[in-house]
């Protein structure tokens, strides 16, 4: 298997069911981080603070000079901190698909090599390399002697499930989770579980045969062919089968001369003719090199869009959507409501109060969960009559910093909880919300998912964290978002991509200022709540984070 190295981007992460992530070898590059590492490398370069935070004021520190490069490095791999733009429009919809670059060659030619060269030159983030060696079908009992003799032909193309790998790439390509199979080659078969891959601007796409299906050829944007003398194939493909699959000399030549060598003349060298690039002497051909990155960089301008200023225009005048639930304003409400906002409120006062209220928010929340009756028998001997949740389970997604406040709350009232983070932060440059990382539990398509911020006021950082959650095959109706106070506008814009997903707030504020600011709202919650004091120069919205 050809696997790339640890340096660049590494693969944006979900977490599984052990809590933590692995690094796939077969599938790499992204900026996000991927497990609890690197989320906490990441996290100590922004304004980030435990739930319980002291109660000393400190000044918040930024995450990197302008001079650097936007990258952290920890133990195991460089993670890229740039995030992932919308790659959706006002409506919720998939607007850009991501640019898939296929590359084709001969055994041991340096594919991917090429491709994490390209992956360098880019410079861009969240780039997914899937390789074809994690598609080989799995043998029966018979074909795994055979290939334990080297008597399998693995270069010919019926040993490659084609039908899986053009169903993976297709849902890649239109942005969203897949699964990709992890192949052993020492047992020649696919091990139990599989990798979760997601988010990616650029997929590199690499395979002796990835120009011999028609399909696949339909889904690559590039086709790239590696074209390395034979030689040199043979002497990399000794070194490799040696080293990392555990095969002896006179297996591995009997092998390339009966498969290896016959495979290529007759089914790879003539898909030549399918490349738009021809790259001689792979990695070292750098001006190949400039140009294939060049054109992918014009492509990728092509398909920037802009979505806060969209939503900031729209919607204006309408009606509240059905979708919406705000708590009854009661005394006590309103009460907690009013310290809350008061600014010469402290940071202790702040933190009590808001707390009371993502309780009461959750409480309310939950009583949106279908319900089946249910009858239970009480110490006396009699019979209640009740309602009990019909079955499915609850996942609490927040939006990172100030979503994060609201755990402790649903937790508290949701026992043995699953929670999974998304990190969503404002380009300074742009003004538009960037992804740039998320911890998911895995199989989420059939949760109910309380996604959590405190505050919306444009929806966008909340239009793209309900986007990431339909990538994952969350059902629409299935997701409650839920805030202390949102503005008009972030009702109308979440409500308006999503008519499905319900709306619970205590509060909805009508205005929202130049800066993207609830008006008359609550200020900075991150800052308020967790004590940290924002420069003059810096500027952070009532969603997410600004880098």
């Amino acid at each position: 298997m050809e696997t790339a190295g640890s340096d660049c981007n590494v693969k944006p992460g979900e977490q599984q069911a052990d809590g933590g992530m692995e690094a796939d070898r077969t599938m790499s590059r992204s900026d996000s981080g991927s497990g609890d590492d690197s989320l906490d490398s990441l996290l100590n370069c922004v304004p980030r603070c435990p739930l319980t935070p002291s109660l000393s004021p400190r000044k918040r520190t930024t995450s990197q000079s302008k001079t650097e490069p936007p990258l952290l490095r920890t133990n195991k791999r460089t993670i890229y901190t740039a995030g992932r733009p919308p790659w959706y429009n006002v409506t919720g919809t998939t607007f850009k698909e991501a640019f898939v670059i296929g590359l084709c060659g001969g055994s041991a030619s340096g594919k991917t090599t090429v491709a994490n060269k390209i992956i360098e030159a880019l410079d861009v983030p969240w780039v997914v390399l899937l390789s074809m060696d994690s598609f080989y079908k799995v043998l029966n009992k018979e074909e795994q002697e055979l290939a334990a003799k080297n008597e399998y032909n693995f270069d010919h193309p019926d040993a490659f499930d084609f039908e899986l790998l053009v169903t993976v790439l297709r849902k890649l390509k239109k942005g969203k989770s897949i699964k990709v199979p992890v192949y052993d080659f020492t047992s020649h078969c696919r091990r139990k579980e599989w990798k979760t891959v997601y988010g990616a601007n650029v997929v590199i796409f690499e395979g002796i045969l990835a120009f011999a299906n028609k399909e696949l050829l339909k889904l690559l944007d590039m086709k790239v062919f590696v074209d390395t003398d034979s030689d040199i194939r043979l002497i990399r493909r000794l070194k490799r089968d040696i080293s990392q699959r555990g095969r002896d000399i006179s297996g591995i030549i009997k092998q390339y001369n009966k498969f290896v060598k016959p495979a290529f003349e007759q089914y790879i060298e003539p898909t030549v003719q399918s490349a738009d690039i021809v790259v001689p002497r792979g990695g070292e051909n750098f001006v190949a090199l400039d140009l294939i990155v060049q054109h992918v960089h014009s492509q990728l301008e092509k398909r920037e869009i802009t979505v806060r200023s969209a939503l900031a225009s729209a919607h204006q005048g309408q009606p509240l959507p059905k979708t919406l639930s705000v708590m009854e304003s009661t005394p006590q409400v309103r009460g907690m409501h009013t310290i809350i906002r008061n600014k010469e409120t402290n940071r202790d006062e702040f933190i009590f109060y808001s707390k009371r209220l993502m309780r009461l928010l959750i409480e309310h929340a939950l009583s949106f969960l279908p319900l089946k009756p249910v009858s239970v028998e009480t110490p006396q001997g009699g019979i209640y009559n009740g309602k009990r949740l019909s079955g499915q389970r609850i996942t609490g997604v927040s939006i990172l910093r100030a979503g994060e406040t609201m755990e402790q709350a649903l937790m508290a009232v949701c026992k043995d909880i699953r929670l999974g983070k998304i990190l969503i932060q404002t380009n300074h440059d742009t003004g538009e919300p960037e992804l740039h990382y998320l911890r998911l539990p895995k199989d989420l398509s059939e949760d109910y998912v309380i996604l959590m911020d405190s505050t919306v006021s444009t929806g966008a950082a909340a239009l793209m964290a309900v986007r990431v959650l339909l990538d994952h095959d969350v059902a629409e109706d299935k997701i409650f978002l839920l805030s202390l106070l949102m503005a008009e506008m972030g009702v109308h814009s979440v409500a308006y991509a999503f008519p499905k997903v319900r709306i619970i707030t205590t509060a909805v504020d009508k205005e929202v200022n130049d800066q993207f600011h609830i008006i008359p709202g609550i200020g900075n919650f991150g800052d308020r709540y967790f004590g940290t004091d924002a420069p003059s120069d810096w500027c952070e919205s009532d969603e997410g984070m600004d880098f």
